[in-house]
């Protein structure tokens, strides 16, 4: 028996395209406008991800610990940008004029979200209580804002790219991310190799956010504008007009804002403010009976009334025994080489500075070279500009008696692979027999764990340690960010610039160096008339740890002690000593693992 065939389900009609989704009306061919679609694109990508490294540079200079602050950065802007992307479907209607109003907020957010995070930062970022984490918070809310726009972006641009061609969702998906890709690695890397170096962190952002704003008006207003009513095209118009005039305004009157917000964080007797190649040096004080104190990025490195109780705790336990050879690892000031040379017998000692203009600043500043004896004077330093891990890999077995590490606080991300098993393992390396090794462990009192984890580490690489500690009692300051040097700010005399640096006529010009309008330092190195500033203010800023914590480590047990043969140290004696280490045990942390390279510990 023979079935009937069934019949044929009726085909379904084609959906209709939407009315809103008809073809533009450009005034350039097709082929040219989608070129253009896709010129925006990349342009938008690049600023988008200069947006983010910008943030998370600023919160790693503001707040220190970059890892932590590049995953809260990263993890909501990329949040934020799948919501945008959720919200921006229901501007698919009006895309053209969606996508105008989007840039122009986001030039405006982007381009002075480092500028107001620095003010939030200088002026507010001492007021403790319920604004403690202000600029935290701040942060957090300029990530999410700007990951909301930049993921509004890639939807509308969809939509406007098949405006004018319809083509298959994957290949124009794949055009738009492609273009999106590419413009986000050349943002990328202009980050680092020339927006920072050239322009630093506010200039480059307001610069950003200028291009984001022209490469969004022009887009909308010139290629789109048959989508446009009359009333859309003049909002949108003086809406971009607005936004790159406060953006000018803002990079005209920057100088001046980067002084004030570095006096509200420093006080006003900053006296020389430099953009090294890897920081910012900021000197105050050192003229006119005030204290002298260096700050590298914002943290002090050296200065205030305990600067010589830090430094001879730090050297003088380590001199007791032979000390003919010395290393200083950082200690590009000078402080620590000129407790080195009070010692009799000393016959070498070599400083490993990263940055070579703290050396050039600590040779030439007239109130710096005072302070520390004129070191760069004598025959037997010898500074080089290096990092510290790597002159530990390339130095000779057995080359030194003492290794001396003057190096910032090993919760700094940075500093974390100075503070490793692997690092002490090369400083172990390079002991002569008999040798001694010092580590600044950073505070006690406030960060036991680091400290004792300092320890562990250092125990880890083959050595015996002793623990001590010694108590400071100026304050002082930790803040600032890396920021370049603008007008106003000068140096002494006779200082010569390294390589990318930014600075005032103060300066005697080296290679590479870039010279501003400032004041012209007197002989001294004043700037001026005295001004009596009283205790530092810092608005921005927040308290130095009251005490030092310091590992003294060799191959057989370490005796805590004092040279006989060197004169005695003004703030230290053997008795004192012993109570530093009585005082350190009492925090004793037990059970903690050593940091590695691969696995850093330094958290708390």
């Amino acid at each position: 028996m023979i079935e009937q065939h069934a019949p044929a389900p009726p085909r379904r009609p084609l959906p209709r395209p939407l009315p809103w989704a008809a073809p533009a009306r450009l005034p350039v061919p097709p082929r040219t406008g989608r070129f253009l679609v896709l010129a925006c694109a990349f342009v938008c990508a690049a600023c988008g991800l200069v947006y983010e490294l910008e943030l998370v540079a600023l919160a790693s200079y503001l707040t220190g610990d970059s890892v932590t602050q590049a995953s809260v950065v990263l993890s909501v802007m990329v949040f934020a940008m799948g919501v945008g992307s959720l919200v921006a479907k229901r501007l698919r209607r009006h895309a053209a004029a969606g996508f105008g109003a989007i840039e122009a907020v986001l030039a405006l957010v982007g381009g002075c979200s480092a500028m107001a995070l620095y003010a939030v930062f200088a002026w507010t970022g001492a007021w403790g209580g319920l604004w403690a984490s202000g600029p935290r918070c701040l942060l957090v809310a300029f990530s999410l804002t700007i990951g909301l726009l930049i993921g509004a972006e890639v939807p509308l641009l969809m939509e406007l790219i098949q405006r004018i061609r319809r083509q298959d969702p994957g290949g124009a998906v794949a055009d738009l991310f492609a273009a999106d890709y590419v413009g986000a690695l050349v943002g990328g890397l202009a980050f680092p190799f020339l927006l920072l170096p050239l322009l630093g962190q506010l200039t480059g952002a307001l610069i950003t956010g200028t291009v984001n704003a022209v490469a969004g008006g022009a887009l909308v207003l010139g290629l789109f504008r048959g989508d446009l009513s009359r009333r859309a095209r003049r909002l949108l118009l003086a809406a971009n007009v607005a936004v790159l005039g406060v953006l000018a305004s803002a990079a005209v009157l920057v100088g001046d804002f980067e002084t004030a917000a570095r006096h509200a964080v420093y006080g006003d007797d900053v006296r020389v403010a430099l953009r090294t190649g890897s920081q910012e040096l900021v000197l105050t004080g050192g003229t006119h009976g005030r204290p002298l104190a260096l700050f590298l990025d914002g943290r002090l490195r050296a200065g205030g009334r305990d600067e010589r109780r830090y430094h001879e705790a730090l050297v003088h336990p380590a001199m007791n025994g032979p000390h003919a050879r010395v290393l200083v690892l950082g200690g590009g000031d000078g402080l620590a080489a000129r407790e080195v040379l009070r010692h009799p017998g000393v016959r070498r000692v070599d400083v490993v500075e990263p940055d070579a203009d703290v050396v050039r600043l600590a040779r030439h500043d007239p109130a710096l070279s005072a302070l520390n004896g004129h070191v760069y004077d004598d025959p037997r330093v010898h500074a080089r500009a290096a990092d510290a891990f790597r002159r530990l890999r390339g130095a000779p077995r057995a080359a030194y008696d003492v290794v001396i590490c003057d190096l910032p606080d090993p919760d700094i991300t940075a500093s974390t692979k100075l503070y490793s098993q692997e690092f002490y393992g090369l400083a172990r390396r390079v002991l002569a027999p008999g040798g001694r090794l010092v580590v600044h462990a950073g505070p006690v009192a406030t960060r036991p764990r680091v400290f004792w984890t300092v320890d562990a580490t250092v125990r880890a690489a083959g050595l015996r340690t002793a623990a001590y500690r010694v108590v400071g009692h100026d304050p002082g300051l930790t803040a600032g960010p890396g920021l370049t040097a603008g007008p106003g700010l000068t140096a002494g005399p006779g200082l010569t610039a390294g390589p990318g640096l930014t600075a005032g006529p103060g300066l005697t010009a080296g290679p590479g160096l870039t010279a501003g309008p400032g004041l012209t330092a007197g002989p001294d190195g004043s700037t001026g008339p005295a001004r009596s500033t009283g205790p530092a203010r810092s608005t921005g800023a927040s308290r130095a740890p009251r005490d030092w914590g310091f590992v003294l480590a060799a191959r057989a047990a370490p005796r805590l002690g004092l040279d006989p043969g060197a004169p005695r140290p003004r703030t230290l004696t053997p008795a004192r000593l012993a109570a530093d280490a009585r005082a350190a045990a009492r925090t004793r942390v037990g059970g903690l693992r050593p940091s590695t390279l691969v696995h850093p510990r330094y958290a708390y």
